[in-house]
């Protein structure tokens, strides 16, 4: 089905080949997540996407030099913004408004790609960690710092970082707060590619492209499958898997697809 695009705030959003591209556009302070619309921009964009059939990739991006720096730190200091009040308000805010993307992103059907360009620090590192892949430029770092300005990561990184790259290694990254470099993360496993700032778009472009060009419907069943799968026991997941797979020989998609193989085993 398509609809027309969410009106955005602090954000840009474009669709070219399938491929749906979320610019953090609030440069000004980073792009962070507080203080700022980019929580309802981003939840407004997981919606539409899920809604949306013209959609097979979702890529998030950062405009200027950050990806997305978290929280607003002044906003810390005067008590002020999302952090004013007393631990029940805060707690309600936290709910109300940051919780609200991994919740929302976690539920998009479609592959996500974070396009890092910048630094990703605090609740911008977790952003990053809520889509499948990350591709880094060599200008990204990367921190879970919460703990330096005492307080913990109250938007679900400690649940996303864990799985990503294992308990041991998300516990000393949370512990020390320190900034990694593109490299390291990689080495970590946090990111999948590490490319020159020039290029990070268009290497992007290219994985997005290849994943958009397969069929559409079986894409989105494939998604859900591999977020299924860690947390379903294996008798239960294989009677999903022949329950999806039903559905998708009963598809046009599948059987295009069949016969696109087929002649391209012919010309051989």
């Amino acid at each position: 089905m398509s609809l027309s695009q969410p009106q955005l705030t602090d954000a840009r959003l474009t669709l070219e080949g399938r491929v749906a591209t979320l610019t953090l556009d609030r440069h000004d302070v980073r792009n962070a997540l507080t203080g700022t619309a980019l929580v309802d921009d981003i939840v407004a964009v997981a919606d539409w996407v899920n809604a949306c059939d013209e959609v097979s990739v979702l890529v998030i991006t950062g405009a200027g030099s950050a990806f997305s720096a978290g929280g607003n730190v002044k906003d810390m200091a005067e008590r002020g913004g999302d952090f004013a009040g007393d631990v029940a308000e805060v707690a309600s805010r936290y709910r109300r408004g940051i919780q609200r993307i991994p919740l929302a992103l976690q539920g998009v059907e479609v592959p996500i790609i974070a396009a890092v360009n910048g630094p990703a620090i605090g609740a911008g590192f977790d952003l990053a960690n809520m889509a499948d892949v990350r591709i880094a430029s060599r200008k990204a770092k990367f921190g879970e710092t919460f703990l330096n300005l005492g307080i913990i990561p109250g938007d679900g990184g400690a649940w996303f970082m864990q799985r990503l790259i294992g308990y041991q290694r998300a516990f000393e990254l949370t512990l020390s707060g320190r900034v990694i470099d593109a490299e390291e993360a990689k080495a970590y496993g946090i990111v999948l590619e590490v490319t020159e700032p020039e290029a990070l778009l268009e290497r992007v472009g290219e994985m997005a492209g290849q994943m958009a060009a397969q069929p559409p419907k079986a894409t989105r069943l494939t998604k859900r499958l591999m977020k299924m799968g860690s947390r379903m026991e294996l008798p239960d997941f294989l009677d999903l898997c022949a329950t999806f797979q039903g559905m998708c020989h009963n598809e046009p998609e599948h059987l295009e697809a069949v016969n696109a193989m087929l002649e391209k085993m012919a010309r051989k």
